[in-house]
């Protein structure tokens, strides 16, 4: 890919300077050190001139080359090749295959008349290995056929080192340590001078096109491949990096990170040595010298010396940007990091891959420029901006200057298109839901929360409400009038309630059930209210709303007092008896109330159970007037009211009593005389008014809950007299009185049962309960015997312990004599009685 412009070509020595009107004089070659540019030509005179930078705000900067002076050195033959060693002051002037030595300010040869000679070739080694800061080392490629030769120069002397033979003749060489990288006749190798050791790199055909050996940083070099290929390698012999495709006549070669630079006959070409695309074409005719010197990169033909200057790297991926090639852009910057001061590069690539992700944002590529955002640490309000009305207009916010972007607001992006508008929203609500936890929302949650809310409520999105019912930071006076523009009251009142106006937002909620506002929201919003009041800690607001509650429906209504927390409960906050006072207007609400003190709380309160009664006993009358109310709501609530009336002790009896005169309710009578401890008046309700035999029974068993067993024994004596009293010609009676004997035998005192009986009962007929009473005698009688033996037991075993005891303590006060142990009438340890000798 094309089209960039990475270089600008600009003059640095024009004609006139180096040569004037002198048409054979052609330059054949060129080094730059710092200021310093020197020219050697085809006559054998060296230049040196001054070259001044003149920077250009709107454009590549401009040189100036002043001329200092020029020398011949004196020969017939062209100056081959130039370098610096600016260390000592000494420029390495290559003529007539001779390297001599110049100062570098006077062009004058060393006093000492030092030179190498046989040199064809040579190159500097920039990585030394000698330690030596006073000299430089040399590899010069040898007149003499297949030798290479290292030299350490001096200032007015020079050394040889090592001398190595080579298998083919080696045509070019570029050195890093101990590395040696050659090109051969055949192919190119690399070798280390220190151990001898060879690799071979890849062949190469010398006879078809001159071979090109570059240093382009420490143990890497660029070689001049087969196809046009421009070949990276490593003094291990290996690549780290994809060739670039130049041109398959390419004369020269360099490099300008992260560009590689290619002359051939016609075109400078520029090459990124990240994505190995050619980037830039540059005409240019005649060229024959393409070298690079710290950093600035320097061509030239045979009358004139140019200078590539390099655009900012900025302004290059700026470029690229502004084209929207953010791939490109994006790998040139992350090639730039080497190149830029680490806090600088971190400043420029956070904004541009913002920059680029607001140019993916535009195409619509929402996944790329999330991560694009993500990674560039974008200021979302950056992003929110771009929305109208979506940043509150409390916000402090001004974008990026210069800008992330060239657009206006998101109907610009999108030039209208409502398709593209709604997916930017999309987008926006899910970056923000996801940023909004993170650190990219710190110092301006208030913004990202309000416009989420926004872009929530405008989507009628479920997550709106989500948002309200966990901590966030909307505003609320921009949240507010968005809501209700939009008809989402509840969500006001959401809103309302996470900012502590609990009375405007269940004022709110009101207003929607009574059909003032339409919301639909919400079809169970009344018992959401009721719900809300109930854990509401403001006792005046569940005041205020309690009448109308209980007004909706008396049953969910009075849920605000009876399904308060267990700990609000405790502190009291609601008085029962202004609860009751309250429910007096609401029958069923009261009812419901009562229950939940003395069923599920247990308040030990006379006056609550009473009154509890007395409404189960008007709703029973009430049901039992009206002809429609015979059935199964009058039994349920009658059956509450038998429950309660036999498990409670403190409503007021004979107050009951009194309320039942003449009610036609003969088992609660019953219940209220055994309460009263008049249980043969009881009984004889169940027994001779109602005929329920089996309640009789269970009046005798729950009478006798927690009692002593003789209480119990004493009712169903009371009952069986009852029955047995009516004569033998109440056969139901009698029927029932040998149901009750022989199917609680064992309640009854046999003894006491066979004095009542008639004599005309036949022992078939009582053979259960004559059984029961049997076995329950033998049982106690058995029992009895146990407990006995075990009480007889235990006293032995005592008596033993005791005996055992004393004998212990004799036979430690005795004297520790044998003989004298049956003088002392002492036991000895074998005539200590065992537990076996006293049971037997």
């Amino acid at each position: 890919m094309m089209n960039i412009k990475a270089f600008t070509l600009v003059s640095a020595v024009e004609r006139e300077l180096l040569m004037g009107d002198k048409e054979r004089i052609n330059i054949e070659c060129v080094e730059c050190c710092g200021r310093d540019l020197y020219v050697g030509t085809n006559d054998c005179f060296v230049y040196h001139f001054l070259l001044e930078e003149r920077p250009v705000p709107a454009g590549p900067a401009t040189f100036t080359a002043t001329k200092q002076l020029h020398r011949h050195l004196g020969f017939k033959k062209p100056v081959n090749e130039l370098r610096a060693a600016s260390a000592l002051n000494r420029l390495l002037v290559l003529c007539d295959n001779s390297i001599s030595l110049v100062n570098m300010l006077n062009l004058e040869p060393v006093p000492s008349g030092a030179r190498i000679k046989g040199a064809a070739t040579f190159a500097l080694n920039e990585n030394p290995v000698s330690g030596d800061p006073f000299c430089v080392e040399v590899c010069i490629i040898s007149v003499k056929r297949r030798t290479i030769q290292m030299f350490l120069v001096y200032e007015d002397r020079v050394q040889i080192v090592k001398e190595v033979s080579t298998s083919e003749q080696p045509l070019a060489v570029a050195v890093d340590g101990h590395f040696l990288c050659l090109a051969l006749t055949t192919q190119y190798i690399i070798h280390n001078y220190s151990t001898g050791v060879s690799q071979d790199l890849f062949p190469y055909c010398s006879e078809e096109r001159p071979p090109i050996v570059k240093r382009i940083g420490r143990q890497e070099f660029l070689l001049a491949g087969p196809g046009g290929l421009g070949m990276f390698a490593t003094v291990a012999g290996i690549s780290q990096r994809a060739p670039v495709h130049w041109s398959e006549n390419v004369i020269g070669a360099a490099v300008s990170f992260p560009y590689v630079i290619a002359l051939d006959d016609e075109f400078i070409t520029v090459h990124s040595m990240l994505d190995q695309q050619q980037k830039q074409a540059l005409p240019f005719k005649e060229g024959h010298i393409l070298q690079d010197f710290e950093g600035r990169v320097i061509v030239a033909t045979s009358k004139g010396v140019y200078i590539l200057v390099p655009l900012p790297l900025e302004k290059q991926i700026q470029d690229l940007l502004a084209s929207r090639r953010v791939e490109e852009a994006l790998v040139l910057a992350k090639g730039a990091r080497r190149n830029i001061p680490k806090d600088k590069f971190q400043v420029m690539y956070r904004r541009i891959l913002q920059q680029a992700g607001f140019i993916q944002f535009a195409q619509l590529q929402f996944l790329e420029a999330k991560e694009l955002f993500r990674s560039g640490q974008l200021d979302v309000r950056e992003l929110i901006s771009l929305y109208p009305f979506l940043l509150p207009t409390s916000s402090s916010f001004t974008r990026s200057h210069p800008p992330l972007h060239e657009y206006a607001d998101l109907n610009q992006l999108t030039q209208g298109d409502q398709e593209k508008m709604a997916k930017c929203k999309r987008f926006l609500m899910s970056y923000l839901n996801e940023v909004r936890s993170t650190e990219v929302a710190n110092g301006y949650k208030e913004d990202i929360d309000t416009a989420l809310l926004k872009l929530y409520a405008e989507a009628d999105h479920d997550s709106l409400l989500d948002l309200l019912v966990t901590e966030n930071f909307c505003l609320l006076t921009d949240s507010a009038a968005w809501l209700e523009k939009h008809k989402k009251y509840f969500a006001l009142g959401l809103l309302y309630h996470y900012n502590n106006q609990d009375a405007a937002a269940v004022q709110l909620w009101v207003n929607i059930v009574n059909g003032d506002v339409q919301d639909s929201t919400r079809s169970d919003l009344y018992e959401y209210i009721v719900d809300f009041l109930t854990y509401c800690l403001d006792e005046e607001l569940v005041w205020a709303y309690a009448d109308w509650v209980l007004q909706k429906s008396e049953e969910v209504g009075v849920q605000v007092f009876t399904k308060r927390p267990l700990d609000e409960q405790q502190k009291n906050s609601f008085n029962p008896d202004d609860i009751i006072n309250c429910l007096k207007k609401y029958p069923k609400a009261l009812v419901k109330y009562l229950e939940h003190l003395v069923i599920d709380k247990r308040l030990q309160k006379e006056e609550y159970h009473t009154h509890l009664a007395v409404l189960y006993l008007e709703e029973v009358l009430q049901q039992r007037a009206s002809t429609s109310g015979k059935g199964a709501e009058a039994s349920e609530t009658q059956a509450k009211l038998r429950r309660l009336l036999q498990k409670s002790d403190l409503y007021r009896v004979h107050f009951l009593l009194e309320r039942l005169r003449g009610a036609g309710l003969p088992m609660e009578s019953a219940i209220l005389h055994g309460k009263l401890g008049e249980h043969e008046k009881a009984l004889h309700i169940l027994v001779h008014e109602l005929r329920d035999f089996a309640a009789a029974e269970d009046y005798c068993l729950w009478c006798s809950e927690g009692r002593d067993p003789p209480h119990r024994q004493h009712l169903f004596h009371t009952l069986l007299a009852i029955y047995l009293r009516a004569g033998p010609a109440a056969h139901e009676l009698a029927v029932a009185a040998v149901d009750l004997l022989n199917h609680h035998a064992t309640e009854f005192d046999a003894a006491q049962v066979l004095q009542m009986l008639p004599d005309t009962w036949s022992v078939q007929l009582l053979c259960p309960f004559l059984m029961g009473a049997m076995r329950d005698s033998v049982h106690a009688k058995r029992t009895m015997q146990v407990a006995l033996g075990l009480a007889r037991s235990e006293n032995l075993i005592y008596t033993y312990d005791k005996v055992l005891d004393s004998v212990r303590k004799k036979a430690e006060s005795t004297p520790q004599k044998g003989d004298n142990v049956e003088k002392t009438g002492c036991f000895s340890a074998e005539q200590i009685p065992t537990r076996t000798a006293l049971w037997g």
